[in-house]
């Protein structure tokens, strides 16, 4: 925190996608001046990308933290090009993308972890890349947890208007889901959610789980282990409730705004949902981690990237976000 401004370490995404375009929008956009910005990745990047926005991000460019002021102005730009001058195709996966988006992210975690900065907001990833580029972890929240030395519960959260979801399973085959519907595990997610929200500024979370079964009823799952795991979450003092029907989940909690968020037991019945009620909106934060790192919900969008029509909404209410999580963890 400088000059009662949270740090934001922003970064430009994939090259090859539209994340450098929405950045370039995001430090042209009034609500960049309610932190403190430290944008790290690659100068040429960026100036292609205010060439293509027409924007002047304005930044002050240095070489290392330790040239970082905040002072007169609140914006710089981290250049780790060593270098390096590369240009990037759009539109396509590729080793180069995805070692660029690698150097950034694990510089941006360093200094996270020696708490130079209080927050991470980042243009979307593309995991093609990134495994080409030399990552081993099957997303970028792996990666992060293991570099910032989690050892606890960790997950993924997609949100909208402030609704957010969390899930038991994930990038996982139908098949296997099932076998992973314990007590033990949807307690977990249940917990962390609530957690979340609250540093949120959400003092007491209306949690919804949904149901594994059509219509709660055909499996014994939600008997054996759902219902246990939200008895337990209430006896926590966790404002929890359900199982509902997958159907008709988002409408119950969502439209007619009787809950906060939901855990669900798998991938596609949250994001379904999440996505017809508001694609255009969503965002995601990684759940769990020592330090608040969002990002838009949207991938890396190459059938638009280089065209200036992507949508920067998801990208301003990431950065929202992170800012006030990281307010709220300062004052914790």
């Amino acid at each position: 925190m400088e000059n009662n401004k949270p740090i934001i370490g922003v970064l430009l995404g994939d090259p090859s996608g539209i994340g450098p375009e929405l950045v370039s929008k995001l430090l042209n956009h009034q609500e960049s001046e309610k932190a403190n910005v430290i944008v790290i990745g690659e100068k040429n990047i960026l100036h292609e990308a205010n060439k293509l926005t027409g924007n002047n991000s304005k930044l002050e460019y240095v070489e290392s933290y330790e040239q970082v002021k905040f002072n007169v102005n609140n914006k710089f730009f981290l250049d780790i090009t060593k270098g390096k001058n590369h240009s990037y195709k759009l539109s396509e996966c590729s080793s180069e993308s995805g070692e660029s988006v690698l150097n950034a992210l694990e510089y941006a975690l360093d200094l996270a972890k020696s708490k130079k900065i209080d927050a991470i907001n980042f243009g979307p990833f593309n995991k093609t890349s990134m495994k080409l580029g030399g990552s081993k972890y099957q997303d970028e929240l792996h990666l992060m947890a293991d570099r910032l030395n989690v050892k606890n519960f960790f997950c993924e959260f997609n949100v909208i208007d402030n609704f957010w979801t969390a899930r038991v399973t994930s990038h996982i085959p139908i098949k296997e889901v099932p076998q992973h519907i314990k007590k033990e595990n949807i307690i977990k997610p249940i917990k962390l959610i609530n957690q979340t929200m609250k540093l949120n500024g959400i003092k007491s979370p209306r949690v919804a789980v949904q149901a594994l079964n059509p219509h709660a009823e055909f499996g014994d799952e939600e008997k054996t282990e759902i219902i246990p795991a939200i008895n337990e979450a209430k006896n926590l003092g966790i404002n929890a409730d359900g199982p509902l029907p997958c159907d008709t989940s988002f409408i119950t909690s969502f439209k007619n705004k009787n809950h906060d968020c939901i855990v669900g037991m798998y991938h596609d019945a949250l994001q379904s949902g999440l996505k017809a009620f508001g694609f255009d909106r969503g965002i995601t934060v990684q759940g769990g981690l020592p330090v608040p790192i969002t990002t838009p919900a949207h991938g890396t969008a190459f059938d638009i990237a280089g065209k200036n029509i992507a949508n920067i909404e998801p990208t301003l209410q990431s950065f929202k976000t992170a800012v006030q999580m990281s307010k709220n963890k300062i004052n914790e």
